[in-house]
Order: C-alpha cells, then sequence, then structure tokens
C-alpha cells in the first residue's frame, strides 16, 4: 500500500511561496505599544527565533529571494554569493544560518575592541555621537561577493559602515538585506549597493523591531 506524499518546494522557490512565508513571518511578530516610549509600536523579531518553524520560514524565504536575485553560476562571470556579513548584534541570529543554508561563509562586524587580531576599522555617526565598527582583516578576500544582513535599516549609518568594512577589504558589496525598514527615515539613501527589506516597513510613529542608526 503506498503512501502519499506532497510535493517538496522546489529548491528555488516562486514569488507564490515567498509570497506565502512573508504572510506568516509578518503575522508573527509582537507587538508592544508605546514601548520604549509613549507613540512608539515595538515590532519584536524574537518569536521567529523561539519557533523551529518559523525560524525554517524565515531563513527559507531569504534563501527564495536570493536564490532570485543573485543565482550561483557555474562559469565566469561567477555570480551567487560568497559571504554574508551580519551586523552586531541582531544580525547574528539570522546570518550565520542563512549562509550556511546558501553555502557562503559568515564574518561578523563587531564594535570596536570585541575581535581579537588585525582588524579593519570605520567610524559611524548615531543619533547621539559616534562609534566604530571592527572586521578582521582577513575574513574577506578580494573579489568575494558579499551580502550584508541586518534585522532593521533605520537611518542606515551602521549598515553603512559595514559596507565600508566590506570595500575596505575587497570585497564585492552586492546587496543589504533586512528583516525590516523605517522607510520614513530614508535610510536606504546612504547605502550604494541595492537593498531588500523581506518584511514590510513602518510608516512615521512606529520604531519596527528595534532603534537602531
Amino acid at each position: 500500500m503506498s503512501r502519499s506524499t506532497s510535493p517538496l518546494p522546489s529548491p528555488d522557490g516562486g514569488p507564490e511561496e515567498l509570497t506565502l512565508l512573508q504572510t506568516t513571518l509578518r503575522s508573527s511578530l509582537r507587538q508592544y505599544p508605546n514601548f520604549p516610549s509613549p507613540g512608539i509600536l515595538f515590532e519584536d523579531i524574537l518569536p521567529l527565533f523561539s519557533s523551529p518553524s518559523l525560524h525554517e520560514s524565515l531563513i527559507r524565504a531569504l534563501e527564495i529571494h536570493l536564490l532570485a536575485t543573485l543565482p550561483p553560476t557555474l562559469s565566469p562571470p561567477f555570480a551567487g554569493v560568497d559571504v554574508v556579513v551580519g551586523l552586531e548584534a541582531r544580525g547574528f541570529l539570522f546570518g550565520p544560518t542563512l549562509a550556511l543554508r546558501i553555502g557562503a561563509g559568515f564574518v561578523p562586524v563587531r564594535k570596536a575592541g570585541k575581535l581579537p587580531g588585525a582588524c579593519a576599522k570605520v567610524r559611524y555617526v548615531k543619533e547621539y555621537g559616534e562609534d566604530w565598527f571592527e572586521m578582521q582583516s582577513d575574513a574577506i578576500k578580494p573579489g568575494q561577493r558579499v551580502v550584508v544582513v541586518d534585522d532593521i535599516i533605520a537611518t542606515g549609518g551602521s549598515a553603512a559602515a559595514a559596507g565600508e568594512l566590506v570595500k575596505q577589504l575587497g570585497g564585492v558589496l552586492v546587496e543589504y538585506i533586512f528583516l525590516m525598514e523605517l522607510d520614513f527615515l530614508h535610510g536606504r539613501d546612504k547605502l550604494d549597493a541595492p537593498v531588500y527589506t523581506l518584511l514590510n516597513g513602518q510608516e512615521k510613529g512606529g520604531l519596527g523591531v528595534g532603534e537602531r542608526s
């Protein structure tokens, strides 16, 4: 007696599957009105990681996007993604898993003084003052194709700094990927590579998944 089984999803997926995943993920965010201050709607992404099925859906959605946008090739000019760069700290939540899924390396960007050995360093401006990002000097090889990931883009300062580090090391920055975007801050205008936001951004008055430069 044979059992009927559902067909497995296509490796590269499609727009219908991606749309379904986006709807599921968006509805799973947890909202906190008036946090961390009155008038702010804080959207918490942590439920996406407390559930194995939601975590898988998140990685699958990003995988579908990357395979459609930056498909690997077997002959020159080589495409695809060689390295996923994650920003401290929420980029570490899904960056390594995404890199593993697409067969890429993962490289962290950290605040100054957190990484051992020789590091490239770049300054970026925050809402109140400035800060420094670092990346180990041998983490990216010249010519490697790099995607930068983080949970949210707000003003774009920290993402732009990560992109500058990639270029300092000779990497080819092919895309920025975010889960959420604060559209009214126009942070993507500071970035010099294509920008993809998986879930809908917020209009003025919301703060997405957390305050970020």
